[in-house]
């Protein structure tokens, strides 16, 4: 026998046992069905369990427009930005509070949603802006009035009035994207300089801010109500 027969001899019989096995290996054949099975099917699983989540806990939306400049979208940055919305505390009744940045279905169509700051809630009496019909509103039981933080690029109350909370979708948490300003969204504070250092671009930023929740919360009073006892 010559070299090249007892290596095709040696050479091709684990070769072609393999093949004959695998071609009749019905167990393995099972195995390859449900793996390509398997992998769809734990999506579906857990499907409903996201869908779950976002319905009624927390959810990631990209908030797009000018509206909430430099709040939100501020010209510094190239990116939309992305972040991270509380479906739960509306969802559970928590209380909505003045300063609260929420999304909301809008009132002029239904099928958008906006992304507005709470300026005034029930009880409260507030200053419009242009181009509401009347000086102040009364906010009613049930409502807020919401409005953009840059006023000449919204579509707010000063459009349409107060708006009932059964259209508030959730409360904005978290800054994700982009990196830089990852984070808590935080009440604008009056920002402090130490003494002999300049004043930079952050400092005049954080100024800026709180000058505006300044005036935003001089356009709005609460008003009392006082009991006599005769």
């Amino acid at each position: 026998m010559s070299l090249f027969s007892k290596f095709l001899k040696l050479s091709g019989r684990p070769l072609t046992s393999r093949r004959i096995h695998s071609a009749t290996d019905p167990e393995g054949s099972s195995r390859r069905t449900w793996a390509l099975i398997g992998r769809p099917l734990r999506w579906i699983y857990w499907l409903p369990l996201g869908l779950g989540f976002t319905q009624y806990f927390y959810t990631l939306k990209t908030v797009r427009g000018r509206s909430m400049q430099p709040t939100l979208n501020p010209d510094t940055s190239s990116w939309d930005d992305i972040v991270i919305f509380d479906r739960y505390s509306i969802n559970s009744g928590e209380p909505i509070r003045k300063g609260d940045i929420v999304a909301l279905q809008d009132p002029i169509n239904s099928r958008k949603m906006l992304v507005k700051r709470v300026v005034a809630v029930a009880g409260d009496i507030v200053k419009t802006l242009p181009p509401y019909p009347d000086a102040e509103v009364f906010i009613p039981e049930g409502h807020v009035w919401v409005e953009g933080d840059e006023p000449f690029r919204t579509l707010d109350s000063n459009k349409f009035g107060p708006v009932p909370l059964a259209l508030l979708d959730s409360k904005l948490m978290y800054i994700v994207w982009p990196l830089d300003r990852i984070g808590p969204l935080r009440p604008p504070i009056s920002p402090v300089s130490k003494r002999g250092a300049s004043r930079d671009f952050r400092w005049y930023s954080d100024m800026a801010a709180f000058e505006r929740e300044q005036r935003r919360q001089s356009r709005v009073t609460t008003r009392s109500t006082t009991t006599s006892h005769s």
